[in-house]
């Protein structure tokens, strides 16, 4: 129920987010994707859907005098059955670029799914309101941003104010492409995963297109990063690779020339960086796939194993470590004809001694401390003097 203001109902109209590069008309308000429908239609596979709907870095904008501020959205939230209760997505409030308030909204959809048996069920619910309040009575920009592990309709905006665009900052756009832990998998809010740390510091304008379970080559997601505009891309290549078990090491190379091929055919000059999977102890020897640990799970945990042998490698299966020697082959050959192409070790974000003190609690995915981490590793590696996307190199 809503709070006693005067309020006014803005529309949720496209001027007002960035970081979805498409929306589309539900019954009951917007949804926000990550992918355009063209892209969408070319893969109808169920955790892209799921992936890309998810609005990581997607977030509304715009300057107000408004002192309380209140969006009804629709959420569809994941339960696994038998796993611990995964936490609710996180709606962050920014005031002129600092975190101000975090909360989360109630009823949604449940999507159940079974790991076991692959059952899934979608238990349909009604939607919930987050609010703000308590802010200045001056002009500020707002920035909410949306939950980057839930899907989120957004039905209303309510405002005791009027709401207008925020004005263009003029900022450098960071268009990056990556797995889950691109996506966010366990951090603790939508402006606290690695991606949304680094683009902070580096003070860009972040479009994440990191895909959970979904880095995979694809050609629709090239075309994509070809076709949508940025003045800097990054690729991270490899984890989704090994644990999906999808190609083996005779098309990995010419698959990720062209991924790369693609790109620069809409961005040819532009700062394009290649980052290599961080440390995985899993997979770093051990072919995929990778599978549920379905004796943690019966503990009531959820963990990941690798299910290939070490000795797959010879039949050309893939690992980390073969990925990462693949990539930085690739990216020399190629740099010796394009001078904006970088390279990224993925260990350099997250390593062995990282792995000792903040070790992957599932064995796949970082937890909130280590995205933290790594988003402040990449900023210093890449936006800092001498980077990749520092001035000097664009």
């Amino acid at each position: 129920m809503h709070t006693e203001h005067n309020w006014i109902v803005t529309p949720i109209t496209t001027d007002l987010l960035r970081g979805a590069l498409d929306t589309e008309r539900t019954e009951r308000g917007l949804l926000p994707h990550r992918l355009p429908a063209w892209a969408r239609d070319q893969c109808p596979d169920g955790q892209l859907a799921m992936a890309e709907a998810q609005p990581s870095g997607v977030r509304l904008v715009f300057r107000t005098r408004a002192t309380a501020i209140e969006l009804d959205a629709l959420r569809t939230k994941r339960v696994y059955v038998g796993a611990p209760p995964r936490p609710d997505g996180v709606y962050d409030l920014l005031v002129d670029g600092r975190l101000a308030d975090r909360a989360s909204v109630t009823g949604g959809n449940i999507l159940a799914i079974d790991m076991a048996t692959g059952a899934v069920e979608n238990q349909p619910g009604r939607a919930g309101t987050v609010c703000f309040t308590g802010l200045s009575g001056d002009v500020k920009n707002i920035e909410i941003w949306l939950p980057h592990n839930e899907t989120a309709e957004l039905v209303a905006l309510r405002a005791d104010a009027p709401i207008e665009p925020a004005p263009d900052r003029s900022r450098r756009v960071w268009l990056h492409h990556g797995s889950s832990i691109s996506h966010g998998s366990d951090a603790a809010g939508p402006t606290s995963t690695w991606p949304a740390v680094a683009a902070s510091l580096g003070g860009v304008e972040l479009i994440n297109l990191g895909l959970s379970g979904s880095a995979l080559l694809d050609p629709f997601a090239a075309r994509t990063l070809r076709d949508t505009p940025a003045d800097l891309i990054s690729v991270k290549i490899g984890i989704n690779l090994v644990n999906a078990d999808l190609m083996r090491l005779r098309a990995f190379g010419p698959a990720v020339h062209g991924f790369l091929d693609t790109i620069r055919e809409g961005h040819p000059t532009t700062p394009l960086l290649v980052v290599s999977p961080i440390l995985c102890p899993i997979h770093e020897d051990t072919p995929g796939p990778a599978a549920f640990d379905f004796s943690a799970l019966a503990d009531g945990k959820l963990r990941f194993q690798a299910t290939g042998a070490p000795a797959e490698r010879a039949a050309g299966k893939l690992t980390l470590n073969v990925i990462r020697e693949e990539l930085s082959l690739i990216v020399q050959q190629r740099a010796a004809y394009d001078p904006h192409l970088h390279e990224l070790d993925g260990r350099d974000l997250y390593g062995e001694a990282d792995f000792a003190e903040l070790p992957l609690p599932d064995q796949l995915h970082p937890d909130a401390a280590t995205h933290r981490l790594i988003g402040e590793r990449f900023a210093k590696l890449v936006f800092s003097a001498g980077g990749a996307f520092t001035g000097r190199n664009v």
